[in-house]
């Protein structure tokens, strides 16, 4: 049995044999997560302005703070889980932006999106945490 939603075929849902109930998983804690990434981005971001010629520059700040996010979710939740960290920074120039996401999840996975922007960038973080099996 396959279902499709936004016409993305999704996986299979197993069924219990047994009957039983399986036991309740703990949802990563997202409320413990996000003041966490919000002020990284304060702090890291504030004086930040968009350098076009030093690309290796921008690219630190997304590498470092994806790094503290990912390092800050293993702290929190260190073991049942997978983490990704997602980092975009770009130039702020009053130009218009939409993003979308579409994902199957599982009632204890998580999306833990922030922005933040100035004068000068706008930086987007998105943190997943996907449920081992």
């Amino acid at each position: 049995m396959s279902s499709r939603l936004n016409a993305a075929l999704s996986p299979p849902i197993p069924l219990n044999r047994s009957g039983a109930t399986s036991p309740s998983r703990q949802k990563f804690p997202s409320d413990t997560l996000r003041p966490f990434i919000k002020t990284l981005l304060t702090k890291s971001l504030t004086n930040v302005s968009w350098d076009v010629n030093d690309k290796a520059k921008m690219a630190s700040y997304s590498k470092e703070i994806a790094e503290k996010v990912k390092q800050r979710m293993i702290e929190i939740e260190p073991r049942g889980f997978k983490y990704i960290v997602t980092t975009t920074l770009s130039e702020n120039a009053g130009q218009a932006g939409r993003a979308d996401m579409s994902c199957h999840w599982e009632d204890t996975d998580s999306a833990i999106q922030e922005m933040f922007s100035n004068e000068s960038i706008i930086f987007v973080c998105i943190a997943f945490a996907v449920r081992l099996p």
